[in-house]
């Protein structure tokens, strides 16, 4: 057992994984929903302390159409300003052919897809159906395996969904099957509104592992509407998973689900983590820095509890 001044002190505990993967997705997700256009020099910025704070993912940016996420409508203009990042991974949000190719042309090394676990979600956010989803994305998964890049599928909306409610584990489980087997690497699973409870998050990690999708192909990506992303983070853990999905300084939202509040915060997340003994190669107190700066650029203070009780420290 460890402690020092702005570091939880250490109490490993038994059947958790010893290290942890952070996808940190603030400059993406974090950002797509801000009000207005943060300036690319300062996205750049902000991935640049990302990764030097220790976070060896990050995920840049995305290339959608500008009409559709204008936030990110600098796509091109800021993946060269940090491709030369050493040690990072710099994965790209692509919702088609066209995005793709707009992803190749930069050199990017990973993609993402963006499905939906439900029928609603699936036409707010694409206008699509779920299998006319799933029949776009095939052609574009396929593409860029050919091409060597390693591809993650997110998956949203697999706890809650704001106009059908609960979601069936069975639904999630068939759609994240059908990602997996058009040949996506990992399966990101997400709490788009914040509503999954620790229990709901077991029962589904052992519903896909039981249909063949082991815990080392899949991420967890929750939001932490009512208070229970960390629990349901512990949860995951316990059940193998090693990849967690947060934002630093709580940055986020999802435009097409209006009652989704802030990602997990990265620095939330690592605190829970050093407190466990877990590796995660981030050092905090360059990560609060980070996140304090970036609030700093967005002109209101950051809602991580981490980051408010350290920074205050100071």
């Amino acid at each position: 057992m460890t402690g020092t001044e702005g570091l939880p002190m250490t109490v490993r505990a038994p059947g958790l994984p010893p290290q942890v993967r952070i996808h940190e997705v603030g400059p993406r997700d974090g950002l797509q929903n801000e009000k207005s256009v943060v300036p690319v020099e300062v996205k750049a910025e902000f991935i640049r302390r990302l990764a030097g704070a220790g976070l060896t993912t990050v995920e840049a940016t995305s290339f959608v159409r500008p009409t559709w996420v204008p936030q990110l409508a600098d796509a091109e203009q800021l993946f060269p300003m940090v491709a030369d990042l050493p040690g990072v991974r710099l994965p790209v949000l692509v919702p088609n052919d066209r995005g793709l190719d707009r992803a190749l042309g930069l050199g990017a090394r990973e993609i993402a897809v963006f499905a939906s676990a439900t029928e609603s979600f699936a036409k707010a956010n694409l206008n699509r159906t779920v299998d006319e989803a799933l029949a776009m994305f095939e052609p574009v998964v396929t593409r860029a395996v050919e091409h060597g890049l390693r591809v993650r599928g997110y998956l949203s909306m697999c706890f809650g969904d704001p106009w059908e409610g609960p979601v069936p584990v069975d639904q999630v489980v068939a759609v994240s099957r059908r990602l997996i087997d058009m040949g996506c690497d990992e399966l990101s699973l997400g709490d788009t509104i914040g509503v999954a409870t620790a229990g709901h998050v077991r029962a589904l990690l052992t519903a896909l592992n039981d249909k063949g999708v082991p815990s080392t192909r899949i991420a967890v990506h929750f939001h932490d509407t009512y208070g229970q992303a960390l629990a349901n983070t512990l949860s995951a853990l316990e059940c193998g998973v090693t990849t967690v999905d947060a934002s630093a300084g709580g940055l986020g939202g999802c435009p097409y689900a209006k009652s989704a509040t802030g990602n997990l915060a990265t620095e939330d997340l690592v605190w829970m983590l050093d407190g466990l003994g877990i590796e995660t190669g981030v050092d905090l107190g360059r990560l609060t820095a980070t996140s304090v700066w970036m609030a700093e650029q967005l002109g209101r203070p950051s809602p991580s509890r981490t980051v408010r009780a350290l920074s205050h420290k100071e």
